[in-house]
């Protein structure tokens, strides 16, 4: 017999299954979780639950039947990775979704929250974005094979609700960013690629090759043997990621770094434990009868690609040039969501842009010595 939805409030002692435990949000998660003081989060590496197979999600779920689900594991990135990666991007996150979803249904998970995205609203919705825009035009082409997989999950979400009374809610989050976050240049998103290649720019800037080579042994841009590069070498590699030597003198170089589009669109931006905070209250005090489909978290607050990287230029304190390569896509020219509904919950995001930034950079200069999760 299913759980009825009056017992569905995590305790102490619940059994909940982090599902991307060591990704952005699902560390933030976990964060927000032992704080509470919760001793039973059961949590997989990949190769040890590929959530791509539904045989290994089912055999998992039937032996460790855990009381609360978040779904926050995913294939993700940014521009570069959506349009190079189609294929992996719509495939691996509607198989992860798919997966798990019913497999909480089939082994009486109480409760379960789905994390999607606000990419799944349409390039040209109205502004700031309700929930009530979901299918009503056409999607931003750069990343619609995951919007695609994130509003199947919604739908999945809604109709076993529907057909067989699970308490299944799904959250759209804005743009996050945060400790753990993916630094790679190939497939992060907007905000950690910009604090990276501006770090780099410093870097260079200083001639500091030194801290350029520690860079790249903790996120690897090729599989190369950092200790074997030569200056020049570091050049070359930059180079190919747009930060670039522009002159030198006998002191330091001078560099430029180049940076995708217009830097005209306008995004919005949620520092993760933020995210964690009301996602963990919903999962507490809500259910999908209060959450309905789905619902929007966010800032309301957006801010201008350019007015970001000069933000961060100054918090990393780079002396040197942003150029924009206006032939490189820009996206979906403003993606600001309404939060009102959220609000109504009775919370607000906690931590500023700027005050955000400043944590993540630092956790970024005194990161732990391990590659960043692709």
């Amino acid at each position: 017999m299913r759980n009825k939805i009056s017992d569905n409030i995590i305790h102490e002692n619940s059994k909940i299954y982090i599902a991307g435990h060591s990704g952005l949000v699902g560390s933030a998660i976990m964060r927000r979780l032992q704080q509470l003081c919760v001793k039973n989060i059961i949590v997989k590496n990949h190769n040890e639950l590929d959530l791509t197979r539904q045989s290994e999600v089912e055999s998992f779920f039937e032996e460790e039947r855990p009381d609360f689900v978040f779904l926050a594991a995913a294939r993700v990135g940014g521009i570069l990775a959506n349009n190079t990666y189609k294929a992996e991007f719509i495939y691996q996150n509607i198989m992860i979704a798919a997966n798990i979803i019913h497999a909480s249904y089939k082994y009486g998970v109480k409760k379960l929250l789905n994390f999607g995205s606000s990419c799944i609203y349409p390039k040209f919705a109205p502004q700031p974005m309700a929930e009530e825009c979901l299918l009503t035009g056409n999607l931003e082409p750069t990343n619609e094979p995951y919007a695609i997989a994130k509003i199947s999950a919604i739908k999945l979400c809604r109709y076993y609700n529907e057909q067989y009374g699970t308490n299944f809610i799904s959250v759209m989050p804005t743009n996050l960013y945060g400790l753990n976050d993916n630094f790679h240049l190939e497939s992060s998103h907007v905000l950690p690629a910009l604090i990276r290649k501006i770090h780099l720019g410093k870097c260079l800037y200083n001639s500091d090759f030194k801290a350029i080579k520690e860079d790249l042994k903790k996120f690897p841009l090729h599989n190369i043997n950092v200790e074997l590069l030569k200056d020049s070498d570091i050049i070359n590699l930059l180079s190919e990621y747009g930060i670039k030597t522009i002159s030198s003198s006998k002191f330091k170089f001078s560099t430029v770094v180049e940076l995708w589009g217009s830097g005209t669109p306008f995004r919005e931006f949620l520092y993760v434990d933020d995210l964690a905070d009301i996602c963990v209250l919903l999962m507490q005090k809500y259910d999908v009868k209060d959450v309905g489909e789905f619902v929007n978290i966010g800032t309301g607050i957006d801010v201008q690609i350019k007015n970001l990287a000069d933000l961060i230029k100054e918090i990393v304190g780079y002396k040197g040039q942003i150029r924009w390569n206006a032939s490189k896509p820009d996206g979906t020219p403003k993606k600001l969501l309404d939060i009102s509904k959220i609000k109504a919950f009775g919370w607000e995001p906690k931590t500023s842009l700027e005050d955000g930034i400043r944590k993540v950079y630092t956790w970024y200069l005194n990161r732990c010595d391990k590659k960043s999760s692709i």
